[in-house]
């Protein structure tokens, strides 16, 4: 299993490489926005819509690895080769959405470690809900996940185009959402629902197709 997780790692570094990148940007970028906040010239409403954007990029760029992952498979017969060798396609598909959740760690453990400084720092009275932390968190890394199991579902059957378009969609109803509803259980039960729904059609699809 580590060898095959190691291979995906390998041929798919670059999504590694922009989740590191991503995540240094942000912590930039919510320093300097703490250090220099100022509720009038800059509300809430507009610094929370400052980081759309660059969570769009993000949201896209994980929906594109899931694809990547299943559409170079395809291309290159990996699996098929793999399977030469005795592998089961349960640890290859496995291998892939471990890789695919140490990319999101990748962006998201830093991003939290950073945010839980600069609260204690600047606003140590938001800690006393503790558990906020966590549920930013939960909600973060599921709605990326999210949109990573996206990407393995559409990119077996599919070219580039549809995960883009998928990203987006799921981009333009789940930020909305969060920021509405807040990262509650709703959110959460939504997000997991979607999850479980996308990774059981994934394994069917590719346990049952020919390699």
């Amino acid at each position: 299993m580590f060898a095959l997780i190691k291979r995906e790692i390998q041929d798919h570094i670059v999504y590694f490489i922009g989740a590191a990148a991503f995540s240094a940007i942000f912590i930039i970028i919510s320093v300097s926005i703490i250090h220099n906040y100022n509720p009038q010239k800059n509300p809430p409403v507009f610094s929370i819509g400052l980081g759309v954007p660059p969570v769009t990029l993000v949201i896209l760029g994980f929906c594109a690895m899931g694809a990547a992952q299943m559409y170079t498979d395809r291309n290159r017969k990996i699996s098929a080769l793999l399977s030469t060798l005795a592998v089961s396609r349960n640890r290859i598909l496995l291998a892939r959405i471990i890789t695919g959740i140490l990319a999101i760690l990748t962006l998201l453990v830093p991003l939290t470690i950073t945010a839980v400084v600069l609260l204690r720092l600047y606003a140590p009275t938001v800690l006393r809900y503790p558990g906020i932390v966590f549920d930013i968190f939960t909600a973060e890394f599921l709605m990326a996940f999210a949109c990573y199991c996206l990407g393995l579902l559409t990119g077996w059957n599919s070219g580039k185009i549809t995960p883009t378009l998928g990203g987006i969609a799921l981009t333009c109803i789940f930020v909305p959402l969060i920021l509405i509803k807040g990262f509650g259980l709703h959110i959460v039960v939504i997000l997991v629902l979607f999850i479980v729904a996308s990774l059981i059609r994934t394994w069917h699809t590719f346990m049952s197709t020919s390699l």
